[in-house]
């Protein structure tokens, strides 16, 4: 019998307020522990990133930086402006003398970056001195896992890491199955999470309104709801109006999902529009956010926190499986959709985080759209179609092993061509 107290324990960890692309964010948190226990400005600092920390932070704008980008910039707003207390949101309030400090330094030498290839796909370590003193902070595997602290040579802090495996900082997973996902929404005690999913609306609808009223990026939502008709176009127009803010450097926080604020949009603004429209219970909202959360942290688990494979893709699935249950339509829908949205999709890059991140968000769900229409008419694609497997379940599994394993020359060739030098 599943032990459904997990699952509590597993939304909690996975649904985490941030202010902020968490890559960068996760940069700028390492920076402010770093300068925290240096005790003083440092003088010198050294960022070690692995390869998709440097892909996800060379485009997107980092909030509170007036529009500035890069790992220098994540940095230097961590130990000038940062609060380490705050985690995610450890650049959430910034003074305009702090944005200026921040962009005086990004233009010296102060900051030294390097990347690492070989290490975890989310490992960042700073390494910050001044004078006779130093300081290195490591984080590896989650945005907010620190599992060293060194000064001068004396550890201050450590906690266990395994290198190999990207989920060890968290609750066991194996817990996570479609059948029993939808089972523990219709049943589970909403006191335990219901501030938390109440959170999700609130901040996740916020900056999806404000991504249509101020035309964030190339204002990806907004085109779809002015140009596409259809029953589902304003739950991916808003969505996607969500990314173009949160990848155009909003300050206005969004509620993440296995460490992505872009999965944490896909997987709950389209469920919270389309419920809404439909004039649903907020218990029914609720109880269908379980669900398309729970389904994008079972979908990605296998895959991590990062890969060349688009988390998106995931959570776009996760959220018409979200709105399947609004519907009540049967879990052999459910199953179907999830099957026919990961057979179709799946083949989408994660270039990193930049503003045609909204553009991939629409398109993830357009296709999960497409998947879950097919499965109300009984439309699935069978096992004999790609890597689509004898069974869901099964289909979820090799899904991972793509994204994790699969991808890894591919996750190299993009960051080499997202970083090569233009030729004269």
């Amino acid at each position: 019998m599943t032990d459904f107290s997990k699952y509590y324990t597993i939304l909690n960890e996975e649904l985490v307020l941030a202010t902020g692309c968490t890559e960068p964010i996760a940069l700028a948190y390492v920076s402010a522990i770093a300068r925290k226990y240096l005790g003083k400005d440092p003088k010198k600092i050294i960022a070690y990133c692995s390869a998709n920390v440097v892909k996800n932070v060379k485009s997107v704008t980092i909030p509170n930086t007036n529009n500035s980008r890069g790992i220098i910039t994540a940095v230097n707003a961590g130990w000038i402006a940062g609060d380490g207390d705050k985690e995610l949101e450890v650049i959430s309030i910034v003074s305009d003398d702090q944005k200026v400090r921040i962009q005086e330094a990004s233009n010296t030498n102060l900051v030294e970056v390097v990347c690492l290839k070989d290490e975890p796909n989310l490992s960042i370590h700073i390494h910050m001195e001044c004078d006779d003193d130093y300081v290195d902070v490591y984080l590896m595997h989650t945005h907010t896992n620190i599992t060293k602290i060194i000064k001068n040579d004396e550890i201050i802090f450590e906690k266990p890491c395994d290198l190999e495996n990207f989920n060890s900082a968290l609750t066991d997973r194996t817990c996570l199955n479609l059948k029993d996902i939808v089972e523990f929404a219709a049943t589970c005690d909403l006191s335990r999470i219901q501030d938390l999913i109440i959170k999700q609306i609130k901040n996740n609808m916020l900056i999806a309104n404000e991504g249509i009223a101020q035309g964030y990026g190339a204002c990806v939502g907004k085109t779809i709801i002015e140009n596409i008709p259809g029953k589902y176009s304003s739950c991916i127009g808003m969505a996607a109006a969500a990314s173009d803010a949160r990848m155009s450097g909003c300050q206005l926080p969004v509620m993440t999902n296995s460490g992505s604020g872009n999965q944490g949009i896909t997987t709950s603004v389209p469920v919270i529009v389309y419920a809404r429209e439909q004039k649903y219970s907020d218990e029914e909202l609720y109880r269908a956010l379980v669900v398309s959360n729970l389904v994008t942290i079972h979908l990605k688990t296998g895959i991590g926190r990062l890969s060349a494979y688009c988390g998106v893709v995931c959570a776009a699935v996760a959220s018409f499986a979200g709105i399947a249950y609004l519907n009540h339509d049967n879990f052999g829908v459910i199953e179907n959709l999830v099957t026919n949205g990961l057979a179709t999709a799946s083949g989408i890059i994660c270039d990193g985080a930049k503003e045609s991140c909204a553009s991939k968000i629409s398109t993830a769900l357009f296709s999960a759209m497409l998947g879950y229409e097919m499965a109300k008419n009984l439309r699935v694609f069978e096992e004999s179609c790609g890597i689509v497997q004898d069974c869901v379940e099964h289909t979820i599994q090799v899904v991972g092993t793509l994204g994790q394993e699969g991808m890894k020359q591919t996750d190299n060739l993009i960051l080499d061509i997202m970083t090569k030098s233009k030729e004269n």
